[in-house]
């Protein structure tokens, strides 16, 4: 697929991005202490077969790994992505990201967010705050004849000022009649270089985040993503449709937030 949209494929990618949405919401309702992760994948999993989709992630295929077992992906705490759902009980202070996939008549949607379980810390609260307001950021930089490394500056220079670690093996990405299409979309990057955004292009922006380093392994199952020195780690994502007027955020965590506090608005709440 063009990687310049047309009004009736993004009118699809949005019905997709919907989806994604409320499937995140509906996993919301079930984070709580003492649930397994495997209750979370099979409560998304019913959630989109029932809606006529099918779960993005569950099957799909990277290099010479087996196929992902999975709806979901759960990432725990010092987790940074494609977290394996099991037998793992929540537990108050546990940050779990979600990050959800689906194909919708032919068309993807995607998105993640970071929940917290009960209280947290306040280093992971400032954490989720970081990146979820650098993933805003990066958003605000997306306009036509802007670059992929606008988007980039903007991520890593706000987590920098911070100092958190930004995960420079893992990108955002294109997406359309495939889940991963070109653009990649590092979260690093300088100003007015690299790809040059145009209208109708759809990206997912998605800034990957540790409270610690910024080096990453993968562990033994072959998927789940650490941080390499044990730190906690947040992930927020949006697909973003590149307008004349600017960015259109085809997804929403308004759902979600009918349901729960966002991690990174209970700073005020810990220090009222």
């Amino acid at each position: 697929m063009s990687v310049i949209k047309t009004p009736h494929e993004i009118a699809q990618l949005r019905e997709s991005a919907d989806l994604v949405a409320r499937t995140l919401a509906e996993v919301a309702k079930h984070i709580a202490p003492g649930v397994r992760t495997s209750v979370l994948d099979r409560v998304a999993e019913d959630f989109i077969y029932g809606h006529g989709a099918e779960p993005a992630f569950k099957g799909y295929r990277m290099a010479s790994l087996p196929p992902f077992p999975s709806s979901l992906c759960i990432s725990i705490n010092d987790a940074v992505v494609h977290g394996i759902p099991g037998d793992y009980m929540l537990r108050v202070g546990d940050l779990v990201s979600v990050d959800c996939g689906v194909e919708l008549n032919g068309f993807f949607g995607d998105s993640a967010y970071t929940f917290g379980v009960g209280d947290l810390s306040l280093e992971d609260i400032q954490l989720c705050t970081v990146t979820y307001e650098a993933m805003e950021l990066g958003i605000a930089s997306a306009t036509p004849h802007g670059t992929i490394g606008d988007i980039g500056a903007a991520i890593y220079r706000h987590c920098n000022n911070h100092g958190l670690g930004v995960v420079r093996e893992l990108v955002g990405h294109g997406i359309g009649c495939k889940l991963h299409e070109p653009p990649h979309v590092p979260n690093f990057g300088s100003p007015r270089r690299g790809r040059r955004l145009r209208a109708g292009m759809v990206i997912c922006i998605e800034p990957m985040i540790n409270l610690g380093t910024s080096e990453v392994f993968t562990e033994s199952d072959g998927w789940t993503i650490c941080s390499a020195d044990g730190s906690s780690s947040a992930h927020y994502e949006h697909m973003v449709c590149v307008t004349p007027s600017g960015p259109d955020v085809l997804t929403t965590f308004e759902y979600i937030e009918e349901i729960i506090t966002p991690p990174y608005r209970m700073k005020a709440l810990s220090y009222g």
